[in-house]
């Protein structure tokens, strides 16, 4: 990239390190990591912030400056003295150096080395916040797909429950009611692929956003390294690690300084001075009894210039206390991102923990749900059970798959969130080795001390690639569900009609076949 060095990455965690057959989630960090717009815009507005340094600096270097003028008298030439000329040519050279600003120039130059290291952590920050979006996005788009795959398989089964129902009401088993709540039931079913679908879109759509290309077919992201066992752990780690803190407490610094730099505007200045002219009548001179005045030549002068100021009418106070008033805001903040960054890093533990529990939960519940499924079918084979209870059954399995997925997805996001609060979610941390990693620090101390005025970088050239080309996304599916959450349809078995149980005694009335009208299948 453009005015930066790129340093090869060592691996300091494991997290992305096992190969996969399809796209991995370290493969969509890479990318996001070299051409994510918020990531390369943060770079470019550090390396601005890097050239406050030099122009602050400038102030306590050397400064030459040239000028010239020619001048023709063109009014009343006929007036002139005999010493002065139609036409006057002058060139000047003046040297000046600070000796002293009141330490206005040093105290400048703390301030902004500050903020440039304010601004690298901020750039760690945009860096973890663009992994957690990275992160979220690729999770989203598995959880979604699995979604659309439950629901795909909910809507077969539930199409071959209502081909049974109708089945057996035209053999007389079932009744209108039966199968009027299996078409229902179906029709729900459809329309929630429908919205799965729509969510599934968004999710590809987002996933392209953020890292610049579509998703492929996405392997499973593998475990989080070094989370921490309590989040006093968390907490600590968070305080003295986190970007966003560490920015904070280097602007607080830079504060400080600029109140310095605001005293200094009353105190004296010394600078040394040198400089030379000079002047040439350009070949107009006169001549006096044919003699020629030659008024053409040059002086030379050095010395030290001295100032102080007597009386600038409050204005130096002014700005003292505006700095110090800034300086005070500046110390709230710290206070302000460290509360900010305590409730993140325990919130964060607290969400991990809570989807860890969640998923145990569905697991459990998923499996009672199945078995459950299985009893009811087996139940309403021999009558004791009524078609809606096999669609509820039903229902609710889905209903446990779905949250299990969601769970998943909520602990990993949720646990890559806890480590980016505890400033361990960035490209270092990461093992992103397979590329380059962008070193703000080249770029700083390639422009510090830089001096010369035509050293100008090339102009710049869009690095993150556009997506307008990319094909719109589709619902598409790409990787199979997990086998624990797979299931076939299985009809129920057909009873014995009016005589089964469920028509008898205690059933619902709405089941009895004496009382509901059949449709003739003959028409």
């Amino acid at each position: 990239m453009r005015g930066g060095k790129f340093i090869g990455g060592v691996a300091v965690l494991a997290l992305l390190a096992s190969p996969a057959s399809g796209e991995t989630l370290r493969e969509a960090l890479v990318r996001a990591y070299a051409t994510n717009p918020q990531l390369t815009q943060a770079r470019a507005n550090q390396r601005a912030t890097d050239e406050t340094v030099p122009i602050t600096r400038s102030q306590g270097l050397p400064q030459v400056v040239t000028q010239g003028q020619v001048i023709e008298n063109i009014l009343n030439p006929a007036s002139r003295g005999f010493t002065q000329a139609p036409r006057t040519g002058n060139v000047q050279l003046n040297v000046s150096q600070s000796l002293y600003a009141g330490g206005s120039i040093r105290n400048g130059v703390r301030a902004a080395d500050a903020r440039v290291e304010a601004g690298r952590a901020n750039l760690r920050s945009t860096e973890a916040n663009v992994f957690t979006l990275v992160v979220a996005a690729y999770n989203d788009v598995i959880r979604d797909e699995a979604i659309v795959r439950l629901n795909q398989q909910n809507v077969r089964v539930l199409e071959v429950n209502l081909q049974a129902s109708q089945d057996r009401f035209q053999v007389g088993d079932l009744t209108r009611t039966d199968v009027a709540q299996s078409e229902a039931r179906l029709a729900s079913a459809q329309a929630q692929l429908r919205n799965a679908e729509a969510s599934l879109i968004q999710s590809r759509e987002n996933y392209v956003a953020t890292t610049g290309t579509p998703a492929g077919t996405l392997d499973a992201p593998p475990a989080l390294p070094n989370l921490p066992a309590d989040p006093n752990g968390a907490v600590g780690v968070a305080v003295s690690n986190n970007p966003a803190l560490i920015a904070a407490r280097r602007s607080s610094d830079a504060a400080g300084f600029d109140v310095r730099v605001a005293r200094a505007n009353r105190l004296p200045t010394v600078s040394a001075i040198a400089g030379g002219s000079y002047t040439s009548f350009l070949g107009s001179a006169q001549s006096v009894d044919g003699i020629v005045l030659q008024q053409d030549g040059g002086q030379a002068q050095a010395g030290v210039q001295f100032s102080l100021p007597l009386f600038q009418s409050g204005r130096p106070s002014a700005q003292i206390r505006r700095a110090q008033a800034l300086e005070g805001a500046a110390i709230e903040q710290v206070t302000q991102v460290e509360r900010s960054v305590v409730s993140d890093a325990r919130s964060a533990f607290a969400a991990w923990q809570s989807a860890l529990r969640v998923i145990e939960s569905s697991e459990v519940q998923v499996q009672a749900n199945r078995l459950s499924l299985e009893g009811v079918r087996a139940e309403n084979s021999v009558g004791t059970r009524t078609i809606l209870d096999i669609l509820n059954a039903e229902q609710e399995l889905l209903n446990s798959q779905v949250q299990l997925v969601s769970a998943r997805r909520d602990a990993y996001v949720a646990g890559f969130a806890l480590l980016a609060a505890m400033g361990r979610a960035e490209a270092r941390d990461l093992g992103l080795d397979g590329g380059a990693l962008y070193d703000p620090v080249a770029n700083y101390e390639r422009v510090r001390n830089r001096i010369w005025d035509w050293s100008d970088d090339p102009a710049p050239v869009p690095i993150a690639p556009s997506t307008v080309n990319t094909p719109a996304q589709t619902p598409v599916v790409t990787r199979e569900l997990d086998p624990a959450l797979q299931r076939t349809p299985n009809p129920y078995t057909p009873t014995q009609g009016i005589d089964a149980p469920n028509r008898q005694g205690g059933a619902p009335r709405a089941t009895q076949g004496v009382d509901t009208p059949r449709i003739n299948p003959e028409g």
